[in-house]
C-alpha cells in the first residue's frame, strides 16, 4: 500500500481508530497483523517501545514503522505521543485530579454530588440513546442458559460485578465471582455449560482479559461489558456490551454501567425463573 505524503496525522486515538477502519480491509498482510494488534492492544501503546508492539504482532519493527506512516504519522514517536497526551488527558493520578477540582473551584460534598447527578444523568441519556437492544437480548440469553453464572471484574470494575453477584445469589442463580487474588487461577471452576461475564474499562485490567481469554478459547461463551467498542475484550466475547460514563474532574462514577449491568441481571433472573 502506498502511503499518501499528503495524509495528516489523526488528532485523536479515536479518530485514529476511525482511520483503521477506513484502511484495514487494503492493508498488506505484515500492516495488517500490526492493525489487529493493535486493535487489541491500544492500552499498550503509550508504555511500549516500538520493539516491543512489533514483536506482539510478529512483524518486524520496520513493517510497524511502515504501519504508523499508513496511518499518517511520521513515525512511531509520533503515534505515541498522541496516546500519551490522551492518556495522560483522560486518567491523570488521583492527586492530580483533586488538583483539577481545586481549579475549577469545587465547593464542597454539596456541589460535587450535584455535579456527579449530572454527569451521572448525561450518561444514562448517553445509554438509552445508544442501547442495542438486540445485543443486549443476546447477553440475556447467554446468561439465563448458563449452568453457573461466573463473573470477573477489577479494580472500578469490582462494583459492577460483585452487586450482580449479590443479586444473582438472591435470586438463587448460582454463581462465582473471580477474584485473581494471590495470582490464583481459577479458571477449572468454569465448566462447559457455564457463561463468564467480563467486565474492563480503559485502561484495562490484564487479569480480567486473560481469563476471558482463557475462557472463550474452550469454547466456553464470554459476554463483557466496558467502556468503548474498541477494547481487548472485542473479540474473545460473544457479545460486547458498551456503558460510557461522563467524568467529573476525571472521577467517574459508574453510573451507566451499573445499569445496564443490573437490568441485565434482573431480566437474567426473570428469565431463568421462567424457565423453571
Amino acid at each position: 500500500m502506498a502511503v499518501s505524503e499528503t495524509t495528516s496525522a489523526p488528532a485523536s486515538v479515536s479518530e485514529l481508530m476511525e482511520r483503521l477502519d477506513t484502511i484495514a480491509a487494503s492493508l498488506p498482510k505484515r500492516l495488517g497483523q500490526c492493525a489487529d494488534f493493535l486493535r487489541h492492544n491500544i492500552h499498550l501503546v503509550a508504555v511500549s517501545t516500538v520493539a516491543d508492539l512489533s514483536a506482539g504482532a510478529g512483524v518486524q519493527p520496520s513493517a510497524f514503522m511502515r504501519f504508523c506512516q499508513a496511518l499518517g504519522f511520521s513515525g512511531f514517536s509520533e503515534m505515541q505521543a498522541l496516546f500519551r497526551a490522551e492518556y495522560a488527558q483522560l486518567r491523570p493520578d488521583y492527586a492530580e485530579r483533586l488538583s483539577q477540582l481545586r481549579e475549577r473551584g469545587a465547593q464542597g460534598p454539596g456541589g460535587l454530588a450535584a455535579d456527579f447527578v449530572e454527569a451521572g444523568h448525561k450518561s444514562l441519556i448517553s445509554l438509552m440513546n445508544s442501547l442495542d437492544e438486540e445485543r443486549l437480548g443476546e447477553a440475556c440469553e447467554l446468561l439465563a442458559a448458563a449452568g453457573t453464572i461466573h463473573l470477573v471484574g477489577l479494580r472500578r470494575a469490582f462494583a459492577i460485578v460483585s452487586y450482580m453477584g449479590y443479586m444473582l445469589d438472591k435470586m438463587q442463580v448460582p454463581t462465582v465471582i473471580h477474584r485473581t487474588s494471590g495470582q490464583i487461577e481459577s479458571d477449572h471452576a468454569i465448566r462447559p455449560g457455564d457463561c463468564l461475564f467480563a467486565v474492563s474499562f480503559a485502561p484495562f485490567s490484564q487479569e480480567t482479559l486473560q481469563l476471558a481469554a482463557r475462557t472463550a478459547d474452550r469454547g466456553i461463551p464470554v459476554v463483557a461489558l466496558s467502556d468503548t467498542a474498541d477494547c481487548p475484550l472485542r473479540d474473545t466475547a460473544r457479545v460486547l456490551l458498551i456503558a460510557r460514563e461522563v467524568d467529573v474532574g476525571a472521577f467517574r462514577a459508574p453510573i451507566a454501567a451499573m445499569t445496564l449491568a443490573t437490568s441485565l441481571t434482573v431480566a437474567v433472573g426473570g428469565r431463568r425463573k421462567d424457565g423453571d
